[in-house]
């Protein structure tokens, strides 16, 4: 029988940096504010927000926080809706890509909490902060809820409390 090991939602001694792209603001604005949520909840004691200007930017940001050693986790988040060209692919591409190389070069959890919606309405929809979890889901509420389960269950792998 395998043996499972479960990432709760244990906060209470975790360092979490929210990093938040400024453009679509209204859209990051609700994301910030729901992942905020979710580390007070899980009881996360030290939380930054670093604000950026956009979505592109996170990963460089990212890489520097992780640098700094100050932090256990990284939530970013951010919003990319699509135009009349494949720039929104390109931005969405590159921020992914760059934090998942962020994460594995730093050994340090980033999370990613980046919409990429067709419409300004899809992206509304996964930013509700009314939204009941599995409902369209919230993006910035799963992604910090990712680092803190994601923590909890690494501590419990290597043995520490």
């Amino acid at each position: 029988m395998p043996r499972t090991i479960p990432g709760d939602l244990d906060g209470r001694s975790l360092r979490i940096a929210v990093l938040v792209a400024r453009w679509n603001a209204p859209i990051t604005d609700r994301l910030r504010d729901g992942a905020l949520e979710v580390l007070a909840r899980a009881g996360v004691p030290d939380v930054t927000v670093v604000e950026v200007p956009g979505t592109f930017e996170l990963p460089m940001a990212a890489a520097r926080l992780a640098a700094s050693g100050r932090f256990d986790a990284l939530v970013a988040l951010g919003c990319v809706l699509k135009g009349e060209t494949i720039h929104d692919r390109v931005i969405a591409d590159a921020c992914a890509q760059g934090l998942m190389d962020v994460a594995v070069a730093s050994r340090v959890p980033v999370t990613f909490g980046v919409v990429t919606a067709d419409t300004l309405a899809q992206a509304e929809a996964r930013s509700d902060l009314a939204s009941a979890p599995g409902k369209g889901g919230h993006k910035g509420r799963e992604a910090a809820e990712a680092a803190v389960r994601l923590l909890d269950a690494l501590r419990k792998v290597e043995g520490r409390p």
